[in-house]
C-alpha cells in the first residue's frame, strides 16, 4: 500500500454509542494489556466517544449488559483476551467487538495450527517441530539445525522464548517455554532481517500498511526492548527494497485472509538474508497500541493518527454473525 494514501472515517462519535475498553485480562500479557488499553481509552475519550475502562479479570463480562454497552474495543493480549475466548462470550451476549472473530481469532493464538494453514495454503512459514520434553527439544535442534527458536506454541510478546544455539541449552529452552504452554514449538531460525506489517480493513478491503523494519540490539527483539526500552530501531518507512516491500504486503493479506481474520492485525515476517526470501512468523490479532507499539506507527506514515486509528477499528466493530 502506498503511503498516506489512509483517510479518516468521517464519523459521528455519539453514533459508537458506549463503549466498554476492555484491558487487563488474566494472561501473561496483563502489563503490555493495561498499556494498550490505557492509551485506547484516552484516545477514543478525547474524539469524543463515551468509553469506559473494563478489567475482565475484575468483573464479570456479563455485567457489560448491565452497563449498557453498545460495542467493546479489545485491547486484551494474550489467552483469555486474544485466543477467541472473550470473543465467543461477546458473541453470546451480542455485543459487537473489534478485531477477529471467534474462529480466526483462536486459530491465530495457536502458532502451530496457524503454521500448518499457511503451509496449506503455500505461504512461506519456517520449518518446526512440536516437542514434548527436553529430549525432544535436543532432537529438534538435529533436524531443523543451530540456531532455533523454542516458545511456547499460545503466548504472546516473546514470553517463554529462547535462542538456542547449542544443545547443552535445550532443557533450559524447553522448561522455560513449557512453564507458559504445554504445547512447545521449535522452529528453524531465520538469519535476516525482522519486520512487521500491519493489516487494516479498509472500506471492506484487507489493506497491508508500510512495512516496519526492526532493528534490535544483538538482534535480541526480546519482551524487554519490545515495552520497556529505547533501544530498539523502528525504520518506517523501512528502507527495503520497493519491490521487496510489496511482496511482504501481498504475503501478509494473504496470510491474514487465510485465517479468516477480520478489523485488523499484524504479521511479523523474517527476510532470509542469503535469498531475500520472507517468512511468515506469527499474526496477531490484537496487536499493541502501547507507546511502542507497532500498528500506530505504520498507520501514522500511511496518514492516521493514533486517535483516528482508534476511532476506524472502533467503528469497525462487529459480529460473527453479522460480518
Amino acid at each position: 500500500m502506498s503511503q498516506n494514501l489512509l483517510k479518516p472515517l468521517s464519523i459521528d462519535p455519539k453514533s459508537l454509542g458506549r463503549v466498554a475498553v476492555l484491558f487487563g485480562g488474566t494472561s501473561a500479557e496483563r502489563d503490555v494489556s493495561i498499556m494498550s488499553g490505557t492509551g485506547v481509552l484516552k484516545a477514543l475519550q478525547s474524539q469524543g466517544v463515551e468509553a469506559f475502562a473494563f478489567d475482565p479479570a475484575e468483573r464479570p463480562l456479563q455485567e457489560l449488559k448491565a452497563e449498557g454497552v453498545d460495542r467493546c474495543f479489545i485491547a486484551l493480549h494474550g489467552r483469555g483476551g486474544e485466543d477467541g475466548t472473550v470473543q465467543g462470550a461477546l458473541e453470546l451476549l451480542g455485543i459487537p467487538y473489534t478485531g477477529s472473530g471467534v474462529m480466526a481469532s483462536s486459530i491465530a493464538m495457536d502458532k502451530v495450527m496457524t503454521k500448518r494453514i499457511w503451509r496449506f495454503e503455500g505461504l512461506p512459514t519456517p520449518d518446526w517441530r512440536i516437542v514434548a520434553s527436553a529430549a525432544e527439544c535436543e532432537q529438534a535442534l538435529a533436524v531443523l539445525g543451530a540456531p532455533m527458536i523454542v516458545k511456547p506454541a499460545r503466548e504472546g510478546s516473546s514470553i517463554g522464548l529462547t535462542k538456542v544455539t547449542d544443545v547443552a541449552q535445550c532443557a533450559a529452552a524447553y522448561a522455560a517455554a513449557a512453564q507458559h504452554d504445554p504445547e512447545v514449538l521449535c522452529e528453524q531460525f531465520i538469519e535476516g532481517e525482522e519486520t512487521t506489517c500491519p493489516v487494516l480493513i479498509v472500506e471492506g478491503e484487507a489493506q497491508a500498511l508500510p512495512v516496519i523494519r526492526i532493528v534490535a540490539p544483538g538482534g535480541n527483539y526480546d519482551y524487554q526492548n519490545k515495552y520497556f526500552t529505547d533501544e530498539v530501531k523502528y525504520l518506517c518507512p523501512s528502507e527495503l527494497d520497493v519491490a521487496e516491500e510489496a511482496e511482504i504486503q501481498r504475503e501478509v493479506v494473504r496470510a491474514f485472509k487465510t485465517l479468516g481474520c477480520r478489523g485488523w492485525a499484524r504479521a511479523d515476517v523474517m527476510i532470509r538474508r542469503s535469498d531475500r526470501q520472507p517468512f511468515l512468523l506469527e499474526i496477531n490479532t490484537s496487536p499493541g497500541m502501547t507507546g511502542h507499539s507497532l500498528v500506530p506507527m505504520s498507520a501514522k506514515v500511511a496518514g492516521l493518527s493514533y486517535e483516528q486509528l482508534c476511532v476506524h477499528l472502533l467503528a469497525s466493530a462487529t459480529l460473527d454473525r453479522n460480518a
